[in-house]
């Protein structure tokens, strides 16, 4: 049979067989149809090399169409792979709830833009928002989140062309290029709280929020980006000690004013270990003038400066970690007096910083049991103008210590804005009026109104009533006509220490 004899043969049989030669030119790609159709026409022998040859062919076929497969499902790996890096870096970029930039983010743009040899002038604001805890225990965290988001609006409101980055939590930076005044900076920071002092709706009600705003500038107090934040911090610090919604520039003084404070602190740690503190006792007497107990006043008498008052180093104490320890030397120390005051009761001051520690209640504890004092000798008074929250750490610590036997003094009361709401959430067996009542009592009706009132509600509830800040013969008279059961002030006994007590054992009764 020749050549074309076995072509006309082959289309013949592709003709008999139309699926197979549909298969075999449109399934299969046309050289390879093409080949299957030549190897018909061959003899037999080289029918069977050529099926051999064939087959290799096919097999080449389907690893390249595998290999082809294999390099498209790589591509959508990589370009899976590549979007998702993109989606990755866009998260680590800004926040995912505020839009702000992330803290990585935003540092690497303020390290970009300020360097020590920078001569642009970058402002930089650093932004706490004010009781955002508050709104968080009240209305939920979603409130509080829709208040970081809000801020985060204002502020782009203000300045649109700002660099805005979420620090953590509710602190925020914002980065002016180009703004090298701090009076023009100052403004920019009042332009935000009066936006932010606007009402907004928030979980369903109007809230009026506000912030607290420290600035520094580079390169005027800075050309380091790590110091600038911590000059800016520092001048937000002062603005929160000194009231809160504020917009406070860095001052090279407030430097002067840190150094001070670690100087005091290193030295109050020494004197604790030291042993260099003392305590004087102030006497509190009852209405018919028996001596009723003292309160533990500490004293610091340093070395070089002499005396150190107390409104010197107890803040930087609670500032610091170093308010427990002093809290429990002041507390043994008066526990290993008690008996030498020859007073039923002792009154220790307690910080609010001592009483947000979770162990304090059973420290407490261990120290009066180590002392042996009897439990229901104490009182540990609490400054009024410190809020506590009930349900709180602080309520709970409170409650182990009338547990022991200890009771609760409210030390100022009246000073705060909460008054009548602790006595209702609180349980205390003491109330000090604040000494500003006592000192106008002889002048001012209202004073003695107030007074009264508080006599009144102690009477009611069974209250230990102490009038604070005694100074004159008319004060005291005035106030156990007002119904006062104790007594304490300059004029029945100064604070005084252990070895130079003399305290009468009564003072004139009523």
């Amino acid at each position: 049979m020749d050549k074309f004899e076995r072509r006309a043969g082959a289309s013949a049989l592709i003709d008999r067989h139309t699926r197979w030669a549909a298969f075999a030119i449109g399934a299969i790609p046309v050289p390879f149809a093409l080949i299957v159709a030549a190897l018909l026409l061959t003899s037999d022998r080289q029918l069977i090399h050529a099926v051999l040859l064939g087959g290799a062919t096919l097999a080449m076929a389907g690893i390249f169409g595998l290999l082809i497969a294999s390099l498209l499902s790589l591509r959508r790996n990589l370009y899976a792979f590549a979007a998702d890096r993109i989606a990755a870096a866009d998260r680590a970029r800004y926040d995912s709830l505020t839009g702000a930039l992330s803290r990585s983010a935003f540092l690497g743009e303020l390290k970009a833009r300020v360097t020590g040899q920078a001569s642009r002038p970058v402002a930089y604001l650093q932004i706490d928002m004010d009781h955002l805890k508050t709104l968080n225990d009240g209305d939920g965290h979603a409130a509080g989140d829709a208040a970081l988001k809000h801020l985060v609006t204002a502020i782009s409101a203000v300045a649109p062309t700002a660099l805005i980055g979420r620090l953590g939590g509710d602190e925020f930076g914002i980065l002016l290029e180009g703004c090298g005044s701090k009076k023009a900076a100052t403004a920019i920071g009042h332009q935000l709280l009066t936006a932010l002092s606007a009402p907004t709706s928030i979980s369903g009600r109007q809230v009026r929020l506000s912030a607290t705003l420290g600035i520094s500038l580079s390169p005027e107090d800075s050309g380091f980006p790590d110091e600038l934040i911590s000059l800016a911090d520092l001048a937000l610090y002062e603005g929160k000690r000194t009231g809160r919604n504020r917009v406070i520039a860095f001052d090279p003084e407030m430097l002067t004013d840190v150094r001070h404070k670690r100087l005091i602190e290193r030295e109050l740690r020494a004197a604790i270990i030291l042993d260099e503190l003392d305590l004087h006792y102030q006497p509190v007497f009852a209405a018919d003038g028996a001596l009723s107990g003292h309160e533990a006043l500490v004293r610091w008498q340093h070395k070089v400066r002499g005396t150190v008052p107390p409104s010197e180093f107890i803040h930087i104490a609670e500032e610091s970690d170093l308010i427990s320890r002093l809290g429990e030397w002041v507390l043994r120390r008066a526990c290993l007096d008690i008996d030498a005051l020859k007073a039923p009761r002792l009154s220790i001051n307690v910080s609010a910083a001592q009483l947000r520690r979770g162990d304090f209640a059973d420290r407490f504890a261990a120290i009066v049991a180590e002392t042996g004092v009897d439990a229901q000798r104490l009182t540990v008074e609490i400054t009024e103008t410190v809020p506590l929250k009930a349900g709180g750490v602080e309520e709970r610590n409170l409650s182990a210590l009338r547990t022991l036997g200890v009771r609760v003094a409210i030390d100022d009361f009246g000073a705060g804005h909460a008054s009548l709401e602790y006595l209702k959430k609180f349980s205390f067996d003491v109330l000090k009026i604040d000494r500003s009542y006592v000192a106008n009592l002889a002048e001012s009706p209202v004073d003695n109104v107030l007074i009264a009132a508080i006599c009144e509600i102690g009477r009611v509830s069974g209250i230990e009533i102490v009038a604070e800040g005694v100074e004159t013969g008319e004060q005291l008279d005035l106030l156990k006509a007002a119904g006062c059961t104790h007594f304490q002030g300059y004029l029945l006994g100064r604070p005084t220490p252990l070895a130079r007590k003399s305290v009468p054992s009564q003072v004139r009764a009523a």
